[in-house]
C-alpha cells in the first residue's frame, strides 16, 4: 500500500532500502515517519519490523545491505526491503552475520534478477543455503552481537555527553528554537538579506544569532574564516562503473563514517579530484544538508559535488570540536535557513563559508574532542566485533565450528 502521502516530520520511523546504513536499525535515521494511526491500519501489519527481525536491501545497487532490529520500538519498511524473521530468536544474530559474510553476500548476489535496475524476490530466498551449526555456536555468535550493540551505545552516548558539554559551555543548555511564526522585519532587512522568503526570517533564527551575538565566533570559510574550502567533481552517471575509485555520494556518509560505495569512477576522470585527508571534515550541500564527517584516516576516494572538503587552516579551533559544532543544532538550523529548493534542498557555498562558529578556549575545545575521539573508538570496536563475527561464521563455513571457536578465543586474548 502507498504511504507516500502519509509521510511526515515525527511519527513512527519508515525504513527504505537506502535507510539501511547501520547493521543496528536503532541507530538509523530513516528520512521519513508515518503518523502512528498509519502504522496501526491492517494493510501495514505485515510491514511491522520486531524485534529480531534480519533485514535485506532487495532493489538497486546497494542489494544485499543487511541490517538487524535489537529493540522492540515501533517502525516500518517498504517493500525495497526483505523482512527475514527467524523461527527461532537464538539465531538471530547467527542469521544477520552470515548474510554479511561473504559467504552470505555471494549467494545474495547470485540470485539478483534484472538489467537496468536488479532485485531480489521473495521466491529467493527459498535457494538461499544456511549452515546450520549448534547452539552453542549460535550463542558465540549472539554474544559478540550483543558486545558490537553495547559498544555502539556507548558511542551514542559519549556523543551526547560531548553535545551537552558543547552546548552548555557556549550557554545553549536547555535552549529550544521558539516555536513562534510571526516575525515582523522592516523592507531594508529583506534588501541586506537578499532574501524576500518567509521561512528564511522566522523568529527561532533570531533567536540562534542573538546567543551567538554573546559567543566569540569567526565566519567558517571566506578570507578570516577557520577552514578552506574545496568541491570535487561531478562526473555524471555515465561515468559510474564497477571498476576504479570508490565514489562516495552523499547517501554514503553519516556523521559517525562513511559506507563502502557501490560505485566506482574512472581514475582518468577524477585525477584532479581531491581526495580526503586525515582530518578532513566533508560537509553535505545537496539534499540532506549540513551532515559533517571529520575522516580518520588518509582516504582513496572521490566525493560527489554535493560533498564540500573542508580543512582547518590555523590553531584556533580543533577539527573534531569543529565537526561536533557543525552537526549540532547551531549549524544545523543556519543551515535549514540558508538552504533553498522545493525537490532537493541546496546550501550554496557562499551561505556556507559565512555560518558563525562559536569558539571556546582550546583546553575546553579538547576535553569536548577527547569525548568525540571516545565516540569514535567505541564504534570502531563495534564494527571490529561484528567483522569478528562474520569472520567466525566463514571459518565455521570453511574449516569446522571448532576451529572457529578457536579463532573466537584466541581473538578474545588479543592474539
Amino acid at each position: 500500500m502507498g504511504v507516500s502521502d502519509e509521510f511526515c516530520a515525527e511519527g513512527v520511523p519508515y525504513f527504505r532500502g537506502g535507510d539501511i546504513k547501520e547493521f543496528f536499525l536503532s541507530f538509523a535515521r530513516p528520512e521519513y515517519c508515518v503518523p502512528e494511526s498509519t502504522y496501526a491500519k491492517p494493510t501495514m501489519v505485515r510491514s511491522h519490523m520486531k524485534q529480531g527481525d534480519v533485514f535485506v536491501s532487495i532493489v538497486g545497487a546497494i542489494i544485499g545491505q543487511i541490517g538487524m532490529k535489537t529493540d522492540c520500538a515501533p517502525a516500518l519498511c517498504s517493500c525495497k526491503l526483505g523482512i527475514l524473521r527467524p523461527k527461532d530468536h537464538k539465531t538471530s544474530a547467527y542469521i544477520a552475520a552470515f548474510l554479511s559474510s561473504g559467504v552470505g553476500q555471494s549467494q545474495i548476489w547470485r540470485y539478483r534478477r534484472g538489467s537496468a535496475q536488479t532485485g531480489l524476490i521473495l521466491d529467493d530466498f527459498d535457494q538461499l543455503l544456511v549452515p546450520s551449526f549448534s547452539d552453542k555456536f549460535y550463542l558465540k555468535i549472539k554474544d559478540l552481537v550483543s558486545a558490537a550493540l553495547k559498544a555502539r551505545q556507548g558511542a551514542v552516548e559519549a556523543i551526547k555527553n560531548a553535545e551537552e558539554m558543547l552546548l552548555a559551555e557556549l550557554g545553549f543548555a536547555g535552549w529550544s528554537p521558539t516555536d513562534d511564526a510571526v516575525s515582523v522585519k522592516s523592507y531594508s532587512d529583506f534588501v541586506s538579506a537578499g532574501r524576500f522568503d518567509a521561512e528564511y526570517f522566522q523568529p527561532k533564527y533570531d533567536e540562534l544569532f542573538a546567543l551567538l551575538d554573546k559567543c566569540k565566533t569567526r565566519p567558517l570559510g571566506g578570507k578570516d574564516g577557520l577552514v578552506n574550502i574545496q568541491r570535487s567533481i561531478e562526473p555524471g552517471s555515465d561515468a559510474y562503473s564497477d571498476k576504479g575509485v570508490p565514489f562516495v555520494r552523499i547517501a554514503d556518509f553519516t556523521e559517525m563514517g562513511i559506507t563502502p560505495p557501490e560505485i566506482h569512477i574512472s581514475q582518468d576522470i577524477c585525477v584532479d579530484s581531491p581526495r580526503p585527508k586525515k582530518d578532513t571534515i566533508l560537509l553535505s550541500k545537496d539534499g540532506s544538508v549540513g551532515i559533517a564527517y571529520k575522516v580518520e584516516e588518509d582516504l582513496d576516494v572521490v566525493t560527489s559535488s554535493g560533498i564540500l572538503h573542508l580543512t582547518v587552516k590555523d590553531d584556533a579551533v580543533l577539527p573534531d570540536y569543529l565537526t561536533l559544532v557543525l552537526n549540532s543544532k547551531i549549524v544545523r538550523l543556519q543551515a535549514e535557513r540558508d538552504a533553498g529548493g522545493s525537490i532537493i534542498q541546496h546550501w550554496k557555498q557562499s551561505e556556507i563559508e559565512h555560518v558563525r562558529i562559536p569558539l571556546l578556549p582550546l583546553p575546553r575545545q579538547r576535553a569536548i574532542a577527547d569525548k568525540v575521539q571516545t565516540s569514535f573508538a567505541l564504534r570502531a570496536e563495534s564494527k571490529r566485533l561484528l567483522d569478528l563475527a562474520k569472520h567466525a561464521v566463514e571459518v565455521a563455513i570453511e574449516q569446522g565450528e571448532g576451529m572457529a571457536i578457536e579463532v573466537l578465543s584466541l581473538k578474545k586474548l588479543g592474539r
